[in-house]
């Protein structure tokens, strides 16, 4: 169970990078941006905050999602190993 909802996380991490490429979004799916920001925020700012965007040139790589889909990939393997 906690392996599947990790596994669905990842997507929702997915689409959060995903939506970020896009600067203004189509307004249909605006409420689904809305909410995909609401579940990864909460957990990437204070890594953010630990682990600021790394800057390359003009542009700002954040550090934090990275951190998160490695930290959701392991925690998805150690509980699929426990049969959770």
């Amino acid at each position: 169970m906690i392996s599947t909802l990790l596994g669905l996380y990842f997507y929702v991490l997915l689409a959060h990078v995903i939506f970020s490429w896009v600067p203004r979004p189509p307004e249909p799916i605006m409420p689904f941006v809305i909410g995909v920001r609401k579940l990864v925020e909460p957990v990437a700012a204070p890594i953010r905050r630990v682990l600021p965007p790394l800057r390359i040139g003009g542009i700002a790589l954040d550090l934090s999602i990275l951190v998160l889909f490695f930290g959701v990939s392991i925690l998805q393997g150690v509980f699929s190993s426990m049969g959770l």
